[in-house]
């Protein structure tokens, strides 16, 4: 059995498991997972300590410690959700492992959000599909361990054996006498009983689960569709004011001058002043104005009042048209670095019978969250208080503490639902924003809310990029060298934020003639993660590429690939990074969903005319996911009618319902990124799309049918947030070549651009 080497986060019996005794009877549970675990996150995040034990009255009255149980005398279990929400369901799952491992109903337990406190629960986080293999070993032990203290309170009641005694529904059961008692009569008794060992703790055995692998509603979903207030945007505080914050539309301008009177006079405005900020949205607060009114829509309107003006400096300069300019003189220049070399490529490549060569691009991306950038906070005796949506609370702690200088003690940060986050929340410039503006005015809570122009053109997006590919084929078309020139955005010689592009693209790890090489140019756009970061351009460049070499060699690309994948074998990872040691690419895995997508999709057998079938395969974030997808030509229209996918996260799918939305959701967003219109175009410094009629999301008309399966493999299990993304762009963009001849190189796809 392949061993678990994502699943390394364990809990163990020194300081990281605690009980405490609740104040009116019962138990609470603490555990904190291991920091160390989080060693290459984004920057910003800490290291977690172990948090101190509670006295039972801190603890019935503020129950939110890491994976932290309590049981009421009544038997109702409360559970912490450590994790942001941002619509990926984690809320939810993360609970699920808990309560079955304790071996309660579902509908005994009420899941409760925690606030940020990394000393608490360890590291908090929603980004990278990390929380599945992060937690699914320490959850399943808090549960487990609680269930343990609670058969040991039972023995020593009823003076039999712990291994005499069964647990179901929150009841400890003796079948021998027929004697059964709740856990809340026992949570007090067992408070007092030592913990244990968790690494010796017996689990489930995986058969006996009843929520886990078991679908399960969003413990927020009824919620939400009673439009109940909870998320950032929906706070509301006593005596709040409300902030609109005016900022130059060219990044990195400096203002020069506003009529500051003029704003103060409008009708509900309360007050006006000039914010002093930084070059870099990332490193803190950007220069601009702010205006706090009486309602957020008073706020907003007396920006026009400022008539602000700028010093653009030479980021006013800048425009779409100038990098692609930039882009095609480097990619005919001598490269700049190499990224990965294996073997003799120039070599293969000057006796390759046969050459393909070709040049993709793709452009900026917006994040284009539905519920808009915003921060409500309070800044009262130097201690200063948040409401945030926020992807990653712990870096957003740390900017408000270098930026406004506030000890990170005197920082609380509340956790509200997010509308949608998709990597733009894991930077917290919309955070430090509203700490300065609170910091203005104590004791007066200040909620910001960007409106949709400010966040549209004010995001940090996925960049844009440039390949130039060529292959070379031998005399019996078998690939034999393959080589890339990727052009992208540089900042002080590095790569910019999602600018990257790793050694293991597809095929330079099942190929030995490989060459990856780079060149960069400047840009002052602020850059930032996407859901699937880097895999969701890279895939759609390298695996539509990859279909033209198939084509050359008169294949298909499901055949080339399962050529390159050869014997099923595990290559090598990496030694360290988010969760531990990383698991190679694993060549059987690859193989297994390649060949299950075909059977599922009837591959071989033609569609209907004006019809035809793309592939695509793709390894990232842990996940393996193969697609075929069937798009329907009209003309110069491309619709997607069918999509199959295969995916392979591992031996368990803990939340069915959550998993199969979450693969769908990246379908659908995958699609819009190649269809619908989707990019960020810069003219003098400026991003030219303001609102959703110039940036059109994917709509309902445009969703296929989606037929998704789950191939279980004993494998630790992984995340779902990002890997169903990348292989959709490849596979429409193959398929529409099936149906045109038409190759597309060019982001988004559009038939007359062939």
């Amino acid at each position: 059995m392949q061993p678990d080497r994502i699943d390394t986060a364990t809990l163990n019996r020194r300081g990281l498991f605690r009980i405490a005794l609740l104040a009116g009877g019962g138990m609470a549970l603490e555990a904190t997972i291991p920091g160390t675990l989080l060693a290459q996150a984004p920057t910003g995040t800490g290291a977690a300590g172990a948090a101190p034990l509670k006295s039972a009255a801190t603890a019935a009255a503020a129950p939110s410690l890491n994976a932290y149980v309590t049981i009421q005398p009544d038997g109702k279990v409360t559970i912490i959700g450590k994790n942001p929400e941002i619509g990926q369901g984690i809320k939810t799952m993360l609970p699920m492992i808990i309560a079955d491992e304790l071996d309660v109903d579902w509908e005994q337990v009420t899941v409760v959000q925690a606030d940020a406190d990394a000393g608490k629960y360890g590291v908090q986080f929603a980004g990278g599909s990390f929380a599945t293999p992060m937690n699914w070993t320490p959850m399943r032990q808090v549960g487990a361990a609680a269930r343990a203290m609670l058969l040991a309170a039972a023995a020593a009641r009823w003076n039999v054996p712990v291994d005499s005694l069964t647990t179901r529904s929150g009841r400890v059961m003796h079948a021998a006498t027929s004697r059964s008692i709740g856990y809340g009569e026992l949570a007090t008794a067992a408070a007092s009983i030592a913990p244990p060992d968790l690494a010796a703790v017996k689990m489930k055995d995986p058969a006996d689960y009843r929520i886990i692998g078991k679908p399960h509603g969003g413990v927020d979903s009824p919620r939400i569709v009673r439009g109940e207030p909870i998320f950032g945007i929906d706070t509301r505080l006593p005596g709040m004011l409300y902030a609109a914050f005016e900022r130059a539309p060219v990044f990195n301008a400096k203002l020069k001058a506003a009529n500051i009177e003029a704003a103060r006079k409008k009708p509900g405005v309360k007050h006006v002043f000039p914010v002093t900020g930084l070059s870099n949205p990332a490193e803190g607060v950007v220069e601009g104005v702010a205006i706090l009114a009486t309602n957020w829509w008073l706020a907003n309107q007396a920006r026009e009042a400022l008539a602000a003006t700028w010093d653009e400096g030479e980021g006013g300069k800048q425009s779409s048209a100038s990098y692609a300019a930039q882009a095609a003189s480097l990619l005919d220049g001598t490269p700049q670095t190499e990224i990965h070399r294996g073997g003799d490529v120039e070599g293969a490549l000057g006796k390759a019978a046969k050459k393909v060569s070709a040049t993709y691009q793709y452009p900026f991306l917006a994040h284009a969250a539905l519920e808009p950038q915003n921060c409500t906070a309070l800044f009262k005796d130097g201690k200063l208080e948040f409401w945030a949506p926020t992807q990653m609370p712990s870096a957003g702690r740390d900017l408000v503490a270098k930026t406004l200088g506030i000890a990170e003690g005197d920082i609380i940060i509340h956790l509200t639902r997010i509308g949608g986050g998709f990597g733009r929340r894991l930077l917290n410039d919309y955070m430090v924003q509203a700490g300065a503006i609170a910091k203005m005015v104590p004791g007066t809570p200040v909620k910001l809310v960007w409106d949709r122009a400010q966040d549209m053109q004010h995001d940090f997006y996925r960049p844009a990029g440039w390949h130039r590919f060529e292959a070379g084929l031998d005399q019996k078309n078998k690939l034999i060298a393959f080589s890339d020139h990727f052009v992208t955005f540089l900042n002080e010689g590095k790569p910019v934020r999602a600018g990257e592009m790793g050694e293991a693209q597809f095929p330079s790890m099942v190929l030995p003639a490989t060459l990856y090489r780079q060149s960069g140019m400047a840009t002052n756009m602020p850059t930032g993660w996407l859901r699937a970061p880097s895999s969701n351009a890279l895939a759609w460049v390298f695996q539509s590429f990859m279909d033209e070499i198939a084509h050359a060699a008169g294949k298909d690309l499901p055949a080339l690939t399962l050529e390159l994948l050869g014997e099923a074998r595990q290559l090598e990872g990496s030694k360290s990074g988010i969760g531990g040691p990383m698991p190679g690419f694993h060549t059987g895995r690859a193989r297994g969903v390649v060949e299950k997508v075909l059977v599922n999709a009837d591959w071989k057998t033609k569609p209907a005319a004006g019809r035809a079938k793309g592939f695509a395969f793709y390894f990232s974030h842990l996940g393996y996911f193969a697609q075929v997808i069937e798009v329907a030509v009209t003309g110069e229209e491309v619709s997607v009618a069918k999509v199959w996918s295969v995916g392979d996260v591992g031996r368990q799918i803990i939340n069915p319902l959550g998993a199969d939305n979450q693969v769908k959701g990246a379908i659908i967003e995958g699609i819009g990124h190649a269809l619908s219109g989707l990019e960020i175009t810069l003219a003098q410094g400026r991003v030219e799309q303001e609102n959703f009629d110039a940036y059109t999301l994917p709509r309902i008309g445009m969703t296929p049918v989606i037929e998704h399966e789950f191939l279980i493999t004993d494998y630790a299990p992984t995340g779902l947030g990002e890997p169903a993304l990348p292989p959709v762009l490849p596979a429409i963009t193959n398929a529409v070549f099936a149906a045109t001849g038409k190759r597309l190189r060019k982001l988004p796809l559009r038939l007359s651009e062939a």
